[in-house]
């Protein structure tokens, strides 16, 4: 990962090139930008779950900071966002769920369940930081435990054309790893629960305009929202922090709360009927064609610039 000057200082690669999370420090603003680039299916499988789970436990062991110039500096801005065209995160592992269910490994899937709450909790603790705020950048599709990452964090910055949404009722389950938590304490217990059993995808103006999404952005300017947005905070930071941990003590969100609704979800996924597995399945398929798609828009610029060439060495 190549070095860039933006509009908020110099950012410099951090951690692993060939990780599945990406990460970049912006020691201007102290901003550590991390973006989910996982191989296959853009979803949480159990790979990319160990891997941001490691990373995050190396800042929370150094202090919420990060080695850049030869010394551990402070993060004060934690950007989480995707490396994925048009996805943010489709969500659990939908292949592996099935093979758990059926197979009636009622430990296995509640440790997955537990390696994800381990995760979220982190990041909505602020890694144990007072001076840490969490955002969000979702740049694409955040599906049931994308929704739940993006809604981890303090802020929320989408681009217009990001659709987020719980689909887990479409194969008679609910989104057990934090959204129900999440979106109560953002919209409200009855709306939260209204989205949950809708089981639809909501647009980014739409989510705006209910309170979920903090910053609307213009498509392909999500990141430069961002900027903008930490830019404009940096005078008032230290309130706007503080703020956000009050918000926490009015309104907590436990590690005993999340485990208790991860239990009621494990019991839930193995009381699913084969007819539930198979819309389960069919909602798998579209994880698959959702990756072959981004991968088919990554794919489009080299090869556009590919035909470009052999145009010009023909003229």
């Amino acid at each position: 990962m190549s070095n860039m000057k933006d509009a908020v200082g110099l950012r410099h690669a951090y951690g692993k090139a060939t990780s599945q999370l990406e990460t970049e420090f912006d020691p201007a603003t102290g901003t550590l930008w991390g973006y989910m680039n996982p191989r296959g299916t853009p979803c949480f499988t159990l790979g990319l779950l160990k891997e941001i789970r490691e990373h995050d436990a190396e800042l929370e062991a150094n202090g919420a900071r990060v080695l850049a110039g030869g010394e551990l500096q402070p993060v004060h801005y934690y950007v989480g966002g995707s490396r994925t065209p048009g996805v943010f995160n489709l969500g659990g592992d939908l292949a592996l769920f099935m093979l758990l269910m059926k197979a009636r490994d009622r430990e296995a899937l509640a440790r997955y369940a537990r390696m994800s709450i381990d995760n979220l909790y982190p990041r909505v603790q602020n890694y144990g930081s007072p001076t840490l705020t969490t955002i969000s950048l979702v740049q694409g599709d955040a599906l049931g435990g994308g929704f739940e990452c993006a809604l981890s964090s303090d802020v929320i910055v989408a681009e217009e054309s990001a659709q987020m949404g719980l689909p887990e009722i479409m194969f008679n389950l609910f989104p057990g790893m934090g959204a129900y938590s999440l979106l109560a304490r953002r919209v409200g217990v009855r709306t939260a629960e209204e989205m949950i059993l809708a089981g639809r995808l909501f647009s980014a103006p739409k989510l705006h305009e209910m309170g979920v999404v903090d910053v609307l952005a213009k498509d392909g300017q999500g990141e430069s929202a961002t900027q903008a947005w930490i830019a404009g905070n940096l005078r008032r930071r230290n309130g706007t922090q503080a703020l956000y941990r009050a918000r926490k003590v009015v309104n907590p969100i436990t590690r005993a709360e999340l485990d208790g609704v991860v239990e009621i979800w494990v019991d839930a996924a193995m009381r699913l009927e084969e007819r539930d597995l198979k819309m389960m399945n069919w909602l798998v398929r579209g994880q698959q064609r959702r990756l072959q798609a981004a991968q088919a828009e990554a794919e489009a610029p080299r090869l556009a610039d590919a035909a470009g060439g052999t145009l010009a060495a023909a003229v």
